[in-house]
């Protein structure tokens, strides 16, 4: 799934980057919409032409600054891991408490993302 994912981006990015945009799509929302389509647009950093695009394609919006704590993360845990291996296990139980947060952390924040681009496609 993750590879249909990532061919529709692809595609998406090779037929609009140098595809000249002619039509204009106005439409009214409601407050709460507004609010809501605000908030996703601070969160992913793209404009409202942008994220209703993706979204009507079906291309899944993430936040740019997540995906960076989400690397930070990572690269946390590698670091961690490295303690465990160099210490040969002599602070077993901190390293493992440390993963263990650090990865419920990354799970709330992939659910934060998913949460935003759960409506990658509009009906």
């Amino acid at each position: 799934m993750a590879e249909h994912i990532k061919s529709k981006q692809a595609e998406y990015e090779k037929t609009t980057r140098f595809s000249q945009k002619t039509r204009k799509v106005t439409f009214r929302l409601s407050e709460s919409e507004y609010e809501r389509i605000s908030d996703d647009i601070a969160v992913c950093g793209l404009t409202v032409s942008s994220l209703v695009r993706k979204r009507l394609l079906g291309i899944r919006v993430a936040s740019h600054a997540d995906i960076a704590v989400l690397s930070e993360l990572r690269r946390l845990g590698g670091l961690l891991k490295h303690i465990h291996n160099e210490t040969r296990g002599a602070y077993s139980s901190l390293t493992a408490q440390a993963i263990k947060d650090l990865s419920a952390y990354a799970r709330a924040l992939t659910g934060r993302c998913r949460a935003v681009s759960r409506e990658e496609k509009i009906p």
